[in-house]
This record gives C-alpha cells, sequence and structure tokens, in this order.
C-alpha cells in the first residue's frame, strides 16, 4: 500500500460522510470540499487505536478530525464505518510508516490530513 492509496481510501471514506448538517445550526455541507472551506480544523487528528498501538483492534475506537461550523459547534469526521479490513490495511501502513519516518501516528496523520484538504480544495469546482 503506498501513500496515495492511503489517501485515496481515506478520502473516499469522508467523502462518504456528506452530506453533513450541523446539528445546531443546521447548516448543510454538500461535500467535503464545501465543508473544508467552511470549516476550521480544531487540532490535529487523533488516531486512538494507533495512539494505542492497537494495529488489528477488533473493536476499533477509530479516528477522528474535528472542526469548528461558522456558528461555533465542533464538528467530526471518523472512521466510523470503514470495513475492518480496510481499516486494518491503514492502520498497518500507519505502523510502518510511523517508525520509517520516525514521526508519531498523531504527526502522520495530520499529515495526509493535510495532503487530502490539498487535493480536494485545488480541484476545479464545476
Amino acid at each position: 500500500m503506498t501513500e496515495t492509496d492511503v489517501i485515496q481510501a481515506m478520502r473516499a471514506h469522508l467523502e462518504a460522510q456528506f452530506p453533513k448538517v450541523c446539528p445546531n445550526c443546521q447548516r448543510r455541507f454538500a461535500t467535503l470540499r464545501e465543508y473544508l472551506i467552511m470549516t476550521k480544523h480544531q487540532g490535529p487528528p487523533i488516531a486512538h487505536d494507533a495512539e494505542f498501538e492497537d494495529w488489528n483492534p477488533l473493536h476499533p475506537v477509530g479516528t477522528v478530525t474535528m472542526a469548528n461550523c461558522p456558528c461555533g459547534t465542533t464538528l467530526a469526521l471518523s472512521s466510523e464505518g470503514m470495513p475492518l479490513a480496510q481499516l486494518w490495511r491503514l492502520l498497518n501502513w500507519a505502523r510502518i510508516e510511523t517508525r520509517r519516518r520516525g514521526v508519531n501516528p498523531q504527526k502522520l496523520l495530520t499529515h495526509l490530513r493535510d495532503e487530502i484538504c490539498r487535493q480536494v480544495l485545488a480541484e476545479p469546482t464545476g
């Protein structure tokens, strides 16, 4: 699995979480792109299972990235619902890459989130 494969899998999972509605102001984010434009990241993403060094969790806690809606409500995108086999492949890649790059899971996940954001926002609107 390459970084490109990982980003494609993560992006597809994130994009499947839309449309998304803020539970407070009812703002509707039709797409990941709209969400990224309208919200502000709140801290780094958190890969709970990787932080616990549980690379093949039977009951994953998951990964989450949070952002604030313009109304101030914190919204989350997560790995919830990702097939377990796919999650394990991603975690295995992360285990290898954190060691190879000498970074913690949070730093690796921040890099991946930033790359997904860059790709999504760089695409022409149409």
